[in-house]
């Protein structure tokens, strides 16, 4: 059964078997879950986190009571899935898919979850110290007309957007099926290098990217991964990856090199991704992941201002939730895990001045 979010997609999750995480599917007349296991060390002991992306969904507007209705499923759900789960699981990290239109309206959400899922009978869910997927997005309606979209973006971006196909930058799109695709990923990952030394962005080996475009031209039912990137004259200036599904198109990847940057190549690059997102039947397209507001000394402000500017809704999820199976080594992990997120987005990018 597909879903409509991709993280819940058998493509996804089987993608994600190829890459360290073993695929778990549950299916029953009420409940479809797609998950994945993964076995980690710490040196003194060996042990399996379980994890659920983007499931289940929350029923109705968010008040005490569906909350509670939610979390006793949350409860049913987990239960459900322990038999198919390694003995050695000592949680199973959820990301729900509840959407707030305020911080403050996620932030008391998650300050009342813990006494709402005691009353529900799930006293093993809490809040996780660190999210898996990115809790702040935007989310652009595709429902509208391009005249429409364009007239919601700020000024400046539908000015850059224009300015782009003035200067005569144009946007290609290459899948995995192409005999030459490889001479084009190439190209885009020698961009996201750039990306990463300039910016300090981490990313991923080429064989996943790769693994992912390969998969999805491998069956025109999966979803469509499409590489896009930006040229001007013998110059490619940018490059993104999207993902298209029924039920929603995501930016995924995106990266830039550093010349003729003032040619405005990645406004024009998402622009042409949504108006294929709109063709291809999309409902949304989801810039996925940015700061959880315009704080000018957050290190991922012009982020937050270059998503943010092509008019989309703003959205806030509570983050990751674990379901605890294992109390004593979930806490050992669970400061384990903090230390390394401390580590890797404080003390790293202090001393290397970011």
């Amino acid at each position: 059964m597909a879903s409509r979010r991709f993280l819940q997609d058998k493509f996804w999750v089987n993608f994600k078997g190829e890459h360290g995480w073993t695929p778990v599917f549950y299916e029953n007349k009420d409940i479809h879950v797609s998950l994945m296991t993964r076995r980690f060390s710490l040196k003194i002991k060996k042990f399996s986190i379980a994890y659920v992306p983007m499931a289940p969904e929350y029923e109705g507007e968010v008040s005490e009571e569906n909350t509670e209705k939610f979390f006793n499923r949350v409860n049913l759900i987990s239960k459900n899935l322990l038999p198919l789960l390694p003995s050695d699981t000592i949680c199973i990290r959820y990301d729900f898919p509840i959407d707030f239109d305020s911080i403050e309206q996620r932030n008391e959400f998650i300050l009342s979850s813990r006494n709402s899922a005691v009353k529900a009978g799930c006293p093993a869910l809490r809040h996780s110290p660190v999210a898996v997927q990115p809790p702040d997005t935007t989310v652009l309606d595709l429902s509208k007309s391009e005249e429409e979209i364009l007239a919601g973006m700020k000024n400046k971006w539908r000015y850059n957007v224009r300015l782009a196909v003035k200067k005569n930058v144009s946007v290609e799109s290459h899948d995995a099926s192409e005999e030459d695709f490889g001479r084009y990923f190439n190209i885009f990952y020698s961009l996201f290098e750039t990306t990463s030394k300039r910016d300090g962005v981490s990313f991923h080996d080429k064989k996943y990217y790769t693994d992912l475009l390969k998969m999805s031209a491998a069956d025109k039912n999966n979803p469509k991964v499409t590489l896009y990137l930006a040229k001007h004259e013998d110059d490619y200036l940018a490059g993104i990856i999207t993902l298209f599904c029924s039920g929603e198109a995501v930016y995924l990847y995106g990266a830039s090199g550093n010349i003729k940057r003032n040619l405005m190549p990645a406004y024009l690059l998402q622009w042409t991704a949504i108006r294929d997102a709109k063709k291809y039947g999309c409902p949304y397209y989801d810039f996925y992941g940015m700061p959880p507001a315009a704080d000018e000394k957050h290190p991922m402000h012009g982020l937050y201002l270059f998503k943010t500017g092509f008019g989309g809704k703003i959205i806030h999820r509570p983050g990751s939730y674990d379901y605890v199976l294992k109390n004593n080594w979930y806490a050992f992990y669970s400061a384990a895990e903090k230390l390394r997120a401390w580590w890797h987005k404080v003390f790293l990018k202090k001393i290397a001045g970011r």
